[in-house]
């Protein structure tokens, strides 16, 4: 679940089946008010055009969808008479671009290619800023996606690393504390190569911040952490004294992020 800001208006943005299902009723208070977002629905279901709109949607994304049913609605759209439901909709046609939700976040949802359309029945520039903000809500969805899966693969590729340490260098029948050292000492022969600092000079340095110096690393320094993390573990393996480990691994982190900058300098160049 998220939240964008439509001229002032909280809209939620639900993931169902990895698809985003923007709120109709949070988009109809911008109009007239929690009291009709119901009612401001439904005058827009009940519209022939709105009712073209949903059934094509359908005909194209749900194989399951009743076209008859559908056929049956279209024909009726427009009449005085007519009414219908975001409810009675889904249930009589088997749409999926609508939902109804019950509880904390419950509400009448679209697929954001409706909800979009419904921004129509807003106002224009309503429409407008909603697709802004969520194209910006996407965008930075994407960012910390790409950050999240970095440091992930930096923790898979730690287990890797500590593996070989205690496999090469722990010896046999040492306390827990003894290992933590080796452990540590490890670790900051990354953290010197990578960031010129063991993890202790970075705290003292920095004492008002939480976490660790890898949390505060950029996704090209995680990446090539990343790296220097299994080729450490092959030079353990090999038996290479750790001095000589360091000025390796330095020499390939500096490597590396002079070429991982220089291609997010060109991707910037071109936009």
């Amino acid at each position: 679940m998220a939240k964008i800001i439509v001229q002032n208006i909280p809209i939620t943005v639900l993931s169902v089946d990895n698809e985003d299902y923007i709120s109709l009723t949070d988009m109809a208070t911008a109009k007239d008010g929690n009291n009709r977002s119901a009612d401001i629905i439904k005058n827009w279901l009940r519209n022939r055009y709105t009712l073209e709109f949903l059934g094509t949607w359908e005909i194209i994304h749900n194989p399951n969808f009743k076209v008859v049913e559908f056929d049956h609605f279209r024909i009726s759209a427009g009449l005085p008479s007519f009414v219908l439901s975001a409810t009675e909709w889904i249930e009589r046609t088997n749409a999926i671009g609508i939902a109804v939700k019950k509880g904390r976040y419950g509400g009448t949802y679209a697929h954001k290619d409706i909800a979009f359309e419904f921004g129509s029945a807003i106002s224009v520039p309503f429409k407008l800023y909603l697709i802004e903000e969520f194209q910006r809500l996407k965008v930075e969805e994407q960012k910390t996606l790409g950050w999240t899966a970095k440091r992930e693969l930096s923790k898979i590729n730690y287990r890797i690393h500590t593996d070989a340490i205690k496999t090469h260098l722990l010896p046999a029948e040492i306390t827990r504390e003894q290992a933590s050292h080796v452990y540590a000492d490890e670790a900051d022969v990354l953290n010197v190569a990578m960031f010129g600092k063991t993890a202790r000079q970075w705290r003292d340095e920095n004492p008002d911040l939480k976490g660790n110096i890898r949390d505060y690393a950029s996704i090209n320094e995680l990446i090539c952490l990343s790296n220097m993390e299994n080729l450490n573990a092959v030079f353990i393996e090999q038996g290479i004294p750790q001095s000589e480990r360091l000025m390796k691994l330095n020499q390939i982190a500096i490597h590396q992020m002079s070429i991982l900058e220089s291609d997010r300098n060109e991707r910037k160049l071109l936009k």
